[in-house]
């Protein structure tokens, strides 16, 4: 199933979408590209509800399980990887197989406010990919990560979401490619 939005916002005069038409196609990755400011992030927020918009029609995507990772973490620094991510998903071998496979099983049960961005990140992802949704919100999920590392995540994020409704949202068409995007939709 496809998911057709129509966008309308302006913060005072300055107008971010104007009659915007994107279709986000179902089980599929669908990537947004465009420049810092071009307003992105704000299609998300309004996707989720937490950017009212100016009679935007997101109706198509009302009622949907949703699931994100924001441009920040939004982790609970004082739990562990795995308690973190266990909020969202009861499967320790399926949390414990996860952050394996983005290379964070020596730090299981630390609590996250010892790690570093990068290996926060990666918490941050798995937790998304490891909820129940319908669409999949990923706001620069790769950022803060070396080449080597953004390799095994971004390979590890393609298996997770394999028939999957994902709205990627990047600047760098290097990650839309790498993710082998199906649809990529670009912004100003």
């Amino acid at each position: 199933m496809n998911y057709h939005i129509v966008l309308n916002k302006a913060f005072g005069t300055h107008v971010i979408f104007q009659h915007k038409t994107i279709t986000i196609h179902g089980g599929e990755v669908n990537t947004i590209l465009g420049p810092s400011g071009c307003g992105k992030t704000t299609l998300l927020r309004i996707l989720m509800g937490f950017e009212d918009s100016d009679g935007s029609d997101i109706s198509s995507v009302s009622g949907l399980r949703l699931s994100a990772v924001f441009q920040e973490d939004r982790l609970c620094e004082n739990l562990s990887a795995v308690r973190n991510i266990r909020l969202v998903c009861q499967d320790k071998r399926r949390i414990l197989s996860s952050l394996g496979a983005v290379g964070l099983s020596d730090f299981l049960n630390l609590p996250v406010r010892e790690f570093s961005g990068g290996m926060k990140r990666r918490v941050a992802l798995v937790r998304a990919l490891l909820a129940e949704y319908d669409l999949l919100l990923l706001d620069e999920p790769f950022k803060g990560l070396d080449a080597a590392t953004k390799e095994q995540v971004i390979s590890f994020t393609k298996t997770m979401v394999e028939r999957k409704t994902v709205l990627l949202v990047t600047h760098d068409p290097t990650e839309a490619t790498m993710m082998a995007s199906d649809s990529i939709i670009t912004l100003p």
